[in-house]
């Protein structure tokens, strides 16, 4: 009895392993690109800003997002200026094959986001990137997987990605 509770018991532990490897080859990381940025307020040394995160799910299934960490920088290659960065724990659902707009709040100093207003002053366009990682519960397990965008912020189109 004592040898067929562990033969049992060890078959589940390589299935439940299996399985995981299967889950992992399957999956397929949700796309995250910087949709829009809002002032939401300013005060003497900053404000608030609400950054509009769009998570697309290219997989077959919906995702379950439990955390998302994020970092926003702007500026060119050589001139990146660390705008925020951040986790929201707030649970969002992405359905199969679809898109949900996720909000961030993102407090903001003015020299983060000085320099990312000259440039859109003077180019009528700010580059950014947006990367962290998202940690999401499919149907195959949980996964925390990283995420990375680049594009341009115009002042009239919002944003576009490269």
């Amino acid at each position: 009895m004592r040898r067929l509770v562990l033969s049992a018991a060890t078959a589940a532990i390589a299935i439940t392993a299996g399985c995981s490897a299967l889950g992992k080859a399957a999956f397929q990381q949700p796309i995250v690109n910087l949709k829009d940025v809002a002032v939401q307020g300013v005060g003497l040394t900053g404000g608030q800003l609400a950054v509009k995160l769009n998570v697309y799910n290219p997989n077959g299934y919906r995702l379950d997002a439990t955390r998302l960490s994020y970092t926003v920088q702007v500026g060119d290659s050589g001139n990146n200026v660390n705008l925020a960065a951040g986790t929201l724990d707030s649970q969002f659902t992405v359905q199969s094959g679809d898109s949900t707009t996720v909000t961030v709040p993102v407090s903001f100093t003015y020299a983060g986001i000085g320099a990312a207003g000259r440039q859109l002053l003077n180019s009528g366009a700010v580059p950014y990137r947006v990367n962290g990682d998202v940690t999401v519960g499919t149907v195959v397990g949980n996964f925390t997987v990283p995420y990375s965008a680049t594009g341009r912020f115009t002042a009239f189109g919002g944003a576009s990605r490269q």
